[in-house]
């Protein structure tokens, strides 16, 4: 019994929280005060403990809560449930958009959308430059730049090739 209650809990945060895994605290908060799975002292360790650790906070918050309520099995099912109402959303919107992918209106927005999410990145990539400076990645920058200008590949090539420069250049000086 104690599954099906995590799993419908847990489904209910993943369903209705939107705006990011901070948005599941008052959720998991409400848990708190309603059910004795955990204390709202041992909620602030986990969001804590969350978020240092890689992944979506959300996620890793329903994890150390299910976990906290029923061990390995309570952690599966609680961040199983969690990202259910989003992978069945994603999945019916690809359907929609494969199903109207020929439509003039969903062919403007995707035409729209292309370049509006560029542009995030952008943003992201020129405040991470500005913020963290290094001379040896503006250099890498350059050359890859200048490759992907001249030949045009795979992205996976050139991400490849930054992964191996970065850890070298990390190897050759530490502190960098």
């Amino acid at each position: 019994m104690i599954y099906l209650q995590l799993f419908l809990e847990f489904f209910h945060i993943g369903l209705f929280s939107f705006g990011g895994g901070y948005a599941t605290i008052p959720f998991l908060y409400h848990i708190a005060e309603t059910r004795e799975w955990y204390t709202a002292q041992q909620l602030t360790d986990m969001i804590a403990v969350s978020s240092i650790t890689p992944g979506p906070v959300g996620v890793n918050v329903a994890t150390f809560a299910g976990y906290t309520t029923s061990g390995i099995l309570g952690s599966v099912i609680a961040t199983a449930s969690v990202v259910l109402p989003s992978l069945i959303i994603v999945i019916i919107v690809s359907k929609l958009l494969e199903q109207f992918k020929h439509n003039e209106y969903v062919k403007s927005i995707i035409y729209c959308l292309k370049p509006a999410g560029c542009g995030l990145l952008a943003a992201v990539g020129v405040n991470m430059f500005l913020n963290e400076f290094n001379p040896a990645g503006l250099v890498l920058f350059l050359i890859l730049f200048g490759m992907t200008v001249k030949k045009k590949h795979d992205p996976l090539v050139y991400l490849g090739i930054s992964a191996a420069a970065g850890l070298v250049i990390y190897l050759v000086n530490p502190a960098s």
